[in-house]
């Protein structure tokens, strides 16, 4: 599987190398791969050449291989895409960036893409203690505060204590200033966990921190790609003492472009602190600087342009917490506003030939400023500039130099000045924060590096910055690569190393001994001759025409030379190159300088003799490339005897928008920085190793041999060999392939491209780790499934008894509960059944005494009616609606006498349960809110009565309606029977 994937990584790289190398015709070294288009006119020209190649490729690689784009974002490394190509890795990169996910881990370095907007949560305090706390950072995304928290611990953790190193790297706007600052916000952080030290370290880290405004405004500048564009590098070393506390700290600078004070590229600006002085100097602090508000000068180009860099009270600020007191600053700000009218100082020819240059119209005044400003004679200073001092034997000629001479020295007595000027405030820095060397034992540094440049036109600023990138990239690849395949030699590791590219032919080119582009250069600028670049491109093609790094452009017509970087071609022009590497500063203008009345400008030339003694000298002539190439090596040294951290800032658009990715853009910088290269190296060898004893401890499990890693780690001499571990690891591997491939065995002598068993390590590629992943899976999820089979059985047994112990319960306490139940029935029963037998009783008793009664009444009664009987009117009484007063009638005849009369709405008057039991059962009354409305039965088979109702017929024979013979107007007379009664009992 990994063959296959080789192949198709070969194959798409020597795609895309035919696609580049038949579209531009390009050269390049025999053997490698050649680039996809010339870097001869600057990286915009690259942009575009490699626009249509880059937009082919990836649609090939779309349709030959199947990516699921929707998990591309959760990709945290880019070494685990599949497959890993410079197109796949460029829409990894994509849908993070899109999804706001900005860190991406490449193998060894971290890929940093710039949001270009403020994400404050990504970088607060509790982002930081949640990675300095947790046990394993790696195991969270991608994210700067990993890359510190593994260089703090490697300090922290071992037995002998490393320094570490932090190389943040990439091109201008990138974003290496802000990851600097991240960095050292995290550390002061970190080191702040100590009450002891908490003054100390937050001094520290406020002296460091406030060192960045300053820095930033002597040293950062507008450029086209960048508005705060840091024109030096810098290296900061966090002081660390034996607790692994912050203690001190310091800055070393390398290679500050002095030539922008005097010359800006066209668009370009100034360095920030001329345009704060300008934007925000007080009315009092102009006159002090002599800087009227409507004057113009010739070295502040755009000056209407407002930035958010140009903020004077912010360095003032940095300049008092650093302990820059007020007399050092205002002389500060006025040699900075010397410089400024020293750049408004024109010349034109002298009227005689042997008659030094004079001044243009308004320069007189602005040379007057100048000199009152840098308190320095105005004749002299004049002198100086116009007359050239040439040294014969013993003897001294004063020689009038040109116009164009006389340019070059103002402008070399401003560089001079600017350059000695930014070193003393680094100096004073230092001294404000840097600890003794008995308190600590230890650092952290962190480099801040300007990236690989290419311009439309680019010089020897650009051949040096270029030069520090493949000294950079060479420390990478030997730290990494080469360290890589070193450890696969180590562990006995029988695989074909990959070919990478190595840079040491360009190096040699640059700075190789006898006869290389530096070595030819410093010696141009020894003899003392007018520099030709026509001669020294001759020079070049003779000398180094051997090296296969170098072309030159014959049809051009401009002397230059073509240098095949690491990163891609780039053209240097000659002319003026000279002239710059040997930043020459007249030995008149030193002693000028050192005649000033300002002490801090006096201080500042002050050890100059022996430079300018040195420099009559042909061979103790020290050239710009000379001075950085010994700072380059100093720090090269410091790298390579610390472990390094690489960190890869990524400017995804050349506009500064958020959010927004140009592809063409991102892929020349994942070039320019290595990681395309890194990337490919990673993924086609072994990038997992794993110790036999945790290999054993985590995938032991499979074959059930978990006791081997046991005995290891108790360190059992039977167990502890090669031998025993490897057929250990050989038998998990076995059946673990058996299972993806089947007839597959690994032998000893089998040269498995997926797995090797070294002296001490299992190397294994990311495809067998995920294989071993998933059959760990799946042998835990059957284990767990037999324990859970076990625990369900278990919960099964114990769930039937308590369900029998709970059925017993219940059925106790149920029949208990149902024989309670019964036996309140029974008596509640027996009370119904006792209380009803009693009531019918009473009922039957009841009915035969009305009829009693009424018998013995009948025949008691006589013509003369007696006085109404007490019981009588104890039964009950009928009012009818007609009558004034009620007639007392009996119980029982009513239904008889209204039988067949008609409804009549009668008022009931009774009291006693007997009355209206009796009146009810006759009349069948319903209720109605005081009135009872009585109703006959004559549509009804037999008759109401009290006892019963006859089945058969009852006829009555009258001659006449019995309702003629009512008494409706009863008169109250206590002898006299009236009602119904009294007309049943009349013969008819």
């Amino acid at each position: 599987m990994a063959n296959v994937k080789q192949k198709l990584l070969f194959r798409n790289k020597e795609v895309s190398t035919v696609n580049s190398s038949s579209s531009d015709g390009s050269l390049g070294k025999p053997g490698r791969p050649n680039r996809q288009k010339e870097k001869v006119n600057g990286l915009t020209d690259k942009a575009q050449g490699l626009g249509k190649p880059l937009n082919d490729s990836l649609e090939v690689d779309i349709r030959d291989f199947l990516i699921n784009e929707a998990e591309l974002h959760t990709y945290d490394d880019l070494t685990k895409v599949n497959p890993v190509t410079p197109s796949t890795v460029l829409k990894c990169l994509q849908a993070r960036y899109s999804a706001k996910v900005f860190y991406t881990h490449a193998g060894c370095t971290l890929v940093a893409l710039n949001p270009f907007q403020p994400i404050p949560h990504l970088y607060s305090l509790d982002v930081m203690r949640e990675y300095h706390s947790a046990p394993q950072p790696q195991e969270f995304k991608p994210h700067i505060f990993i890359v510190a928290e593994e260089a703090y611990r490697n300090v922290q953790g071992q037995v002998e204590p490393m320094n570490q190193s932090l190389v943040v790297s990439g091109e201008s706007g990138a974003g290496k200033t802000w990851t600097s600052r991240c960095l050292m916000k995290y550390y002061a952080t970190v080191a702040a966990s100590s009450q002891k030290s908490q003054n100390t370290v937050e001094n520290i880290e406020r002296r460091v921190l406030d060192s960045n405004p300053i820095m930033e405004a002597f040293g950062n500048s507008c450029t086209l790609r960048n508005s705060n564009s840091s024109r030096f590098g810098k290296y900061i070393q966090l002081q660390l003492n034996s607790s692994q506390l912050l203690v001190g700290a310091s800055v070393h600078t390398y290679l500050l472009e002095k030539t922008r004070v005097a010359i800006q590229a066209p668009n370009e600006r100034n360095f920030h602190i001329f345009y704060q002085m300008m934007k925000g100097a007080t009315d009092t602090q102009r006159l002090e600087w002599m800087l009227p508000l409507e004057q113009d000068f010739a070295w502040l180009p755009h000056a209407e342009r407002t930035l958010e860099e140009d903020c004077l009270q912010e360095t003032i600020d940095a300049m008092i917490n650093l302990g820059i007191d007020e007399g050092k600053r205002a002389q500060i700000f006025r040699i900075l506003a010397g410089l400024l009218q020293l750049g408004n100082v024109d010349f034109s020819p002298a009227s005689e030939e042997a008659q030094p240059c004079d001044l243009d119209g308004h320069s007189k005044g602005f040379l007057q400023k100048t000199a009152a400003l840098l308190q320095v004679p105005l004749d002299e200073l004049q002198s100086c500039l116009t007359v050239r001092n040439l040294r014969a034997g013993k003897q001294n000629i004063l020689k009038p130099c040109s116009r164009s001479e006389c340019t070059v020295r103002r402008d070399c007595l401003a560089k001079a000045i600017y350059a000695q000027l930014f070193d003393w405030l680094v100096a004073f820095i230092n001294n404000s924060m840097c600890a003794d060397s008995s308190l600590w034992c230890n650092f952290i540094g962190l480099l801040d590096v300007y990236g690989f440049e290419c311009f439309v036109l680019n010089n020897l600023e650009q051949l040096c910055i270029n030069y520090a990138n493949e000294k950079l990239q060479q420390h990478f690849v030997a730290h990494y690569l080469k360290a890589q395949q070193e450890e696969y030699v180590t562990e006995g590791l029988q695989w074909s190393f990959i070919r990478y590219q190595d840079n040491q032919g360009c190096l040699d080119l640059i700075e190789g001994s006898p006869s290389s582009i530096f070595s030819l250069l410093n010696e141009e600028c020894r003899l003392n001759r007018a520099s030709d670049a026509k001669q020294f491109r001759v020079r070049l093609e003779k000398e180094l025409s051997d090296n296969a790094n170098i072309s030159w452009d014959k049809f051009s017509k401009e002397p230059h030379f073509t240098v095949a970087h690491y990163a891609g071609r780039v053209s240097y022009q000659i002319q003026g190159m000279m002239e710059k590497n040997k930043d020459p500063v007249p030995p008149e203008l030193t002693g000028l300088l050192q005649r000033s009345q300002d002490s801090l400008l006096h201080s500042l030339f002050a050890d100059g003799d022996l430079e300018s003694e040195g420099s009559r000298g042909h061979s103790k002539v020290i050239t710009v490339v000379s001075k950085f190439k010994n700072s380059l090596e100093s720090l090269m040294r410091i790298l390579h005897s610390t472990t390094p951290h690489y960190t890869r800032c990524i400017k995804p658009n050349p506009d500064c928008r958020p959010l927004t990715f140009k592809k063409e853009e991102v892929i020349a910088q994942l070039e320019a920085c290595g990681i395309v290269e890194t990337i490919n190296i990673s993924a086609a060898g072994f990038p997992i190793r794993i110790p036999y004893c945790s290999f054993l401890q985590r995938y032991g499990l499979i074959t059930n041999n978990t006791r081997a890693a046991q005995m290891n780690r108790e360190n059992s001499p039977e167990i502890n060999g090669q031998a025993v571990l490897g057929s250990a690891v050989k038998d998990v591997v076995n059946v673990v392939l058996k299972r993806h491939v089947p007839n597959s065995t690994l032998s000893p002598d089998d040269n498995n491209n997926m797995v090797h068993c070294g002296r001490t390590k299992v190397f294994l590629t990311q495809s067998l780790l995920e294989m071993l992943e998933d059959h760990r899976n799946r042998v835990r999820s059957q284990k767990a499934f037999c324990i859970q089979c076990c625990w369900r059985r278990y919960q099964q047994h114990q769930r039937n008894l308590r369900t029998r112990a709970a059925t017993r319960i219940q059925a106790g306490l149920r029949s208990w509960r149902v024989r309670s139940e019964i036996k309140k029935w029974h008596k509640a029963a027996t009370v119904i059944q006792t209380t009803w037998r009693r009531w019918r009783a009473w009922m039957d008793a009841l009915a035969e005494a009305e009829l009693d009664d009424a018998e013995d009444f009948m025949e008691e009664e006589s013509c003369v009616l007696p006085k109404l009987d007490p019981l009588l009117r104890e039964r009950g009484s009928v009012q009818l609606d007609s009558i004034q007063e009620p007639v007392v009638v009996r119980g029982w005849p009513i239904g008889l006498a209204i039988a067949s009369a008609p409804s009549i709405t009668v008022s009931l008057t009774a009291s006693g349960f007997q009355r209206i039991m009796s009146m009810m059962a006759c009349l069948k009354i319903p209720f109605r809110h005081d009135e009872y409305k009585v109703e006959t039965n004559q549509f009804e088979q037999g008759v109401a009565s009290i006892r019963a109702q006859p089945r058969g017929s009852i006829k009555m024979h009258l001659q006449r309606s019995p309702l003629l013979y009512a008494d409706r107007h009863p008169v109250h007379k206590a002898d006299v029977v009236t009602g119904f009664n009294q007309i049943l009992l009349e013969k008819t």
